[in-house]
C-alpha cells in the first residue's frame, strides 16, 4: 500500500476524530493542514481532493475517503487491531447509532459554514449564536449521557468508535461554555480517556 495522506485542521473535531483513530492504531499517515480559517478548503487545489471542501479527508492509493466515521470503518476493516468497533452485528450498530449522535445531529450544527450562515444570512449576534451552540450540544449530550455506562469507557476496558467522538464534541463543548454538571458519565468518560496518549496527542493543542 502506498502512502496514506491525511488532510486535516487542527480544530476541527471531525479530523480530530481521525487523528485518535490514526494514533490508537499506530498508523502513520502523512499530514496535510487545510487552513479552514484562510479558506484553503474552498481552493481549486483541495476541491480536486475533496469536492466537498471539508475536513478530514483520507487519501488512499489515488482513491479519497471523505467524512469521519467512514474513513474509521476503512481503517477498522484495514488495520483491525485494536478494534474500534465491535463484531458482533447488533453491538456494532449500537455503537455507530451512538457515534451518529454527535456526527449527525450535533456536531454539524456547529460546523463553520452553519455559524457563517447565522452571522451573515441570519444576522443572529454572538449571544444568540452561543445560545445556538449550546443547546445543540446540549441536546446531543444530553442522548449519550443516557445511554452512557455506569463504569468503563463506551467500549468497555479499552476506548471504541463512541470515545472517539465523545472527547471532541466535549472539546467543543468546553469551547463554547456549555457547563457541564448535567453530564457525569460523560466527564468521566472523558477524563479517563485523556489520560491516554493516543486521544492526548490528538488533541487540538497539540497538534497545531
Amino acid at each position: 500500500m502506498s502512502e496514506l495522506v491525511f488532510y486535516d485542521y487542527w480544530r476541527s473535531s471531525s479530523a480530530y476524530r481521525v487523528r485518535i483513530a490514526l494514533n490508537l492504531k499506530g498508523i502513520a499517515a502523512r499530514r496535510v493542514s487545510v487552513d479552514l480559517v484562510g479558506g484553503e478548503q474552498s481552493a481549486a487545489a483541495y476541491l480536486a481532493v475533496n469536492p466537498q471542501g471539508m475536513v478530514p479527508a483520507l487519501a488512499v492509493d489515488g482513491q479519497v475517503i471523505s467524512q469521519s466515521l467512514a474513513i474509521i470503518s476503512w481503517l477498522d476493516a484495514r488495520y483491525p487491531a485494536p478494534p474500534l468497533l465491535p463484531a458482533d452485528p447488533l453491538a456494532r450498530a449500537q455503537a455507530l447509532a451512538q457515534a451518529l449522535i454527535i456526527a449527525a445531529d450535533t456536531q454539524p450544527l456547529q460546523n463553520s459554514r452553519v455559524q457563517h450562515y447565522l452571522r451573515h444570512s441570519l444576522g443572529a449576534d454572538k449571544d444568540q449564536i452561543a445560545q445556538w451552540n449550546q443547546h445543540w450540544i446540549g441536546e446531543g449530550l444530553a442522548a449519550l449521557e443516557a445511554q452512557a455506562p455506569d463504569a468503563g469507557l463506551f467500549g468497555g476496558n479499552a476506548p471504541n468508535v463512541v470515545d472517539i467522538y465523545l472527547v471532541p464534541q466535549l472539546y467543543n463543548a468546553r469551547r463554547y461554555e456549555l457547563p457541564l454538571e448535567r453530564f457525569p458519565a460523560l466527564v468521566r468518560i472523558d477524563a479517563a480517556l485523556q489520560q491516554i496518549d493516543a486521544f492526548a496527542l490528538a488533541a487540538p493543542d497539540a497538534v497545531k
